[in-house]
């Protein structure tokens, strides 16, 4: 028994071993805030984002992936359809880099190496962390704090990708961030100073979300042994 499990693991670390395909690229695209201040609508990117990607194909099914992305956040009360926004007038501008991993799946199988157009889409979730510049609003002014924070949240993606190009992959994204924060817009000064600053709903957490375009490369091992005879 004990050298029947080693040959089964032997097995499945060989066949693991010539089933790894990788991604790397880029995304770029544009981010909206959805908070206390600003707008409410929840696609609507008004900034540009960029960003790098990583992806790890286990299946034709599922991918682990990786992505570091910086974007100008913004968000203006006079964009709000609230009339109370409109009048209150507070406006920012912060810059943001997430960290974000997490797990793909797609809805059809997506075998890069039948050597076919194929395309599907796909969900992806995982765990997220922003760093956030922090600030409060003096006179209704954006008013820095000298610091910055973490902001830990949750991914929610939905895109298509296609390997439209040989080894490139294209693949159209819209993707929500739920935040267990509520500082991200200045909303909650970090300083315990500044808590006289407070404004909004203290119940409801901070979203952004970024819209856009990524380019991939796939490079690897085919999933299977193929004879060069």
């Amino acid at each position: 028994m004990k050298h029947l499990s080693v040959l089964i693991i032997s097995i499945l670390s060989f066949q693991l071993s010539y089933s790894q395909i990788n991604e790397i690229g880029v995304f770029a695209g544009g981010s909206n805030f959805i908070g206390d201040l600003g707008a409410t609508n929840y696609i609507a990117p008004n900034s540009p984002t960029l960003g790098l990607i990583y992806k790890w194909n286990a299946s034709p099914r599922h991918s682990w992936r990786a992505t570091l992305i910086y974007s100008d956040l913004k968000a203006d009360d006079t964009d709000s359809d609230d009339p109370r926004r409109v009048q209150r007038g507070y406006k920012f501008d912060s810059n943001l880099l997430e960290i974000s991993a997490g797990i793909e799946f797609t809805f059809f199988d997506f075998n890069l190496h039948n050597g076919e157009k194929i395309a599907t889409p796909y969900i992806y979730s995982g765990i997220s962390v922003a760093k956030h510049d922090n600030f409060y609003y003096l006179n209704g002014i954006q008013t820095p704090e000298n610091s910055s924070s973490w902001a830990f949240g949750i991914p929610m993606a939905l895109g298509a990708k296609a390997n439209l190009f040989g080894n490139i992959i294209v693949a159209i994204e819209v993707g929500a961030r739920y935040t267990f924060s509520d500082g991200i817009e200045g909303s909650f000064p970090d300083n315990p100073a500044n808590q006289q600053y407070r404004f909004g709903n203290i119940n409801n957490n901070d979203w952004y979300v970024f819209s856009g375009v990524t380019l991939t490369y796939t490079f690897g091992l085919n999933p299977c042994y193929c004879p060069t005879d």
